[in-house]
């Protein structure tokens, strides 16, 4: 069990999501281009998660593009979002409750993410200034 998280659950493990939801707006403020925008929106991504107590690793898998994030919880790091929308940040990821919440510093305002889990799904909140996109995971 993880030093702050309390409740037990267990983040590792794989999910996939059946569908993608990311609306167009949140695409745009992330300058997206028009093409891996209209490719993006077909994409059903899977997340391998991989957790020791409170170091995690995300890796986020699609046809188009894989991403992968190292952190340990309550320590800031140098994110390099390749692969995503090629920014360059200062992330925190905290426990928020049973929540993991990153902060990302950098050229967006107000960006980051939160995670969470019911059940067998895996819940995944991104914001960017004032936008949000919301995904869902289920356990493989």
């Amino acid at each position: 069990m993880c030093s702050v998280c309390q409740s037990g659950v267990s983040w590792g493990g794989i999910f996939c999501s059946p569908f993608n939801l990311i609306p167009i707006s949140f695409l745009v403020l992330m300058r997206i281009d028009f093409a891996t925008r209209k490719i993006a929106k077909l994409l059903k991504p899977q997340k391998v998660i991989e957790q020791n107590e409170d170091s995690f690793t995300i890796h986020t898998y699609s046809s188009l593009r894989n991403y992968l994030v190292t952190f340990k919880v309550g320590e800031e790091f140098d994110e390099d979002n390749k692969g995503l929308d090629n920014r360059k940040c200062k992330s925190l990821v905290t426990w928020d409750n049973d929540r993991l919440t990153c902060i990302q510093k950098g050229e967006k305002k107000n960006r980051g993410w939160t995670h969470w889990m019911e059940g067998d799904k895996l819940h995944l909140e991104m914001f960017c200034e004032g936008q949000v996109c919301k995904q869902t995971f289920q356990r493989a």
